[in-house]
């Protein structure tokens, strides 16, 4: 009559995989993401299964979301830039190629489930050839659980709502990002 906790922890992960998947693709939809463009996202896995951020990171809980997450982004050949937490000063982890493209210089770190987070210990696996750097500007963001991405954003944030507002019990905030408007009243833009 009752399912094994085990069986209850199987439909819990395939349930985030598939929301994150969701959550990627309307987001993509919605922000005009493009080839080449990089999606910094911040995940804490302790606020996904309710508990307090920093408190109970689960890397069960970051595998499914990246086995949702990941296959999208490299198929549509978007970067992916996965934040780490406080304790790594929320550096951040992405593929080799990407630093070259934008000319950002590698720091020497692995991150850990309690040292940088189970969200980017999950990424830093996935990759090919993962670097970790400090500093980042990307076009768009996801921060589910309260990471706080915006550091890593380009000016001007632009905050984006989805269908999906949550991943678990974290909450899930997302924005685009856009150039600056520049000139006066003569200005035209597009």
């Amino acid at each position: 009559m009752y399912e094994s906790m085990e069986t209850r922890d199987d439909i819990f992960l395939t349930q985030l995989r598939q929301t994150a998947e969701k959550a990627v693709l309307e987001f993509i939809e919605a922000s005009d993401l493009k080839a080449g463009q990089l999606l910094v996202i911040g995940c804490s896995t302790s606020e996904v299964i309710g508990k307090q951020i920093g408190q109970a990171s689960v890397p069960a809980v970051a595998q499914a979301l990246v086995d949702g997450i990941l296959p999208i982004l490299n198929k549509k050949g978007i970067y992916l830039a996965a934040q780490c937490c406080e304790h790594l000063n929320r550096a951040l982890i992405i593929e080799r190629q990407c630093a070259e493209k934008y000319g950002w210089e590698p720091v020497w770190v692995r991150p850990q489930p309690k040292a940088g987070g189970s969200f980017a210990t999950a990424v830093y696996d996935a990759f090919g050839e993962p670097v970790a750097v400090e500093k980042i500007r990307a076009h768009a963001g996801l921060d589910i659980g309260g990471t706080l991405i915006g550091m890593h954003l380009r000016e001007v944030a632009v905050p984006l709502r989805l269908s999906i507002n949550q991943i678990g019990e974290a909450s899930l905030l997302c924005a685009k990002t856009r150039p600056k408007y520049i000139g006066g009243p003569r200005a035209i833009y597009e």
